[in-house]
């Protein structure tokens, strides 16, 4: 028993709107607290991109499905550095800086130039 499914062009045009959207949809909802959690989560999905990529990319016969390999681990690569980037600078906003120690010699000076004065 073997079972296949073709999609046309016309219906795998719609499906991609309808992801686009449903993802913008979505997206668009996320608090802003809740947004470098996600970007975390797209690190990863854009890190099995790469894989899926490499994998099309060892199997490809043609030359067109080579390019599309090609192009799909080089965006995905660049996605999912891009992604590590920003999270890791969105993560450094949110670390406390050391507040600034007083030297002991500076307050010593202070404190004589006021017994003078």
């Amino acid at each position: 028993m073997e079972f296949q499914i073709s999609i046309s062009g016309f219906v795998a045009l719609y499906i991609f709107m309808l992801a686009a959207f449903a993802g913008w949809v979505i997206i668009g909802g996320v608090p802003a607290i809740l947004h470098t959690p996600l970007m975390s989560g797209s690190n990863f999905v854009h890190g099995i991109v790469v894989v899926g990529g490499i994998f099309a990319l060892l199997n490809a016969v043609t030359v067109q499905e080579q390019v599309i390999g090609f192009f799909a681990v080089l965006f995905g690569a660049g996605n999912a550095a891009g992604g590590y980037a920003v999270t890791d600078r969105m993560l450094a906003m949110f670390q406390v800086s050391a507040p600034q120690k007083k030297h002991a010699r500076t307050s010593h000076v202070k404190a004589v130039h006021a017994k003078k004065a």
